[in-house]
């Protein structure tokens, strides 16, 4: 598969990233709930999940370009050195500077992504979220340290294991259902999980936290 093309548009602001929101909360999913992190939303996503709960991070507005010394310097506000960079969709764009931005700054940065583009940076940690409204590229979900599948209906498993034997041998495999199908989908999640016990399950803890 070929590697998608971003966008013109987002290649226009040199040295800057559209951030829709950014905010100091902890990690509710994956293999690093439970952790302090600083969170980079950037805006802009050609993905269209249709059970997306971010869908105000699709578009792009003028105002939300940043400088990306001023994203660094606004993470630097708080004390945990773990930002994850997440969207939208942010391999959309090249993240190279940002990423070596927050390393020189001594952050480990973490990218929370469908898998559609081609990552540009090097992150420390690459978590795969791959969606059927845009596939993932093969050689992203060979790249991803966690590979972690949203389960809207029960025919998502058999669509998560399809990716998941495309993952590297030490990828962590998570199976998280769709916060509003939760209380039909989790049982059917956790039987999958006992007699699959390569897989975890992933809840999105800080929706019952009722944080950020």
């Amino acid at each position: 598969m070929m590697a998608n093309q971003s966008p013109v548009s987002h290649q226009l602001h040199a040295g800057m990233l559209p951030v829709m929101e950014a905010f100091y909360t902890i990690q509710g999913e994956g293999f690093y709930t439970g952790h302090a992190a600083y969170f980079v939303r950037l805006a802009g996503c050609d993905v269209g999940c249709v059970w997306c709960d971010v869908k105000e991070s699709w578009d792009v507005s003028a105002e939300q370009w940043l400088p990306i010394g001023r994203i660094v310097d606004e993470a630097l506000q708080f004390p945990s050195r773990v930002v994850v960079i997440t969207g939208g969709e942010p391999c959309m764009y090249d993240l190279t500077e940002l990423i070596s931005l927050f390393h020189k700054a001594g952050f480990r940065v973490h990218i929370e992504t469908s898998g559609a583009y081609q990552l540009k940076g090097n992150a420390d940690w690459v978590c795969v979220s791959p969606k059927k409204f845009k596939f993932p590229l093969d050689e992203m979900l060979k790249r991803a340290d966690e590979l972690k599948v949203v389960v809207f209906n029960e025919s998502d498993l058999d669509w998560a294991v399809s990716h998941a034997v495309k993952t590297s041998s030490g990828c962590k495999h998570y199976l998280q259902p769709e916060f509003g199908k939760s209380n039909k989908m989790l049982p059917v999640i956790v039987d999958f999980v006992r007699n699959h016990p390569s897989w975890q399950i992933s809840l999105q803890t800080h929706k019952f936290l009722g944080i950020p």
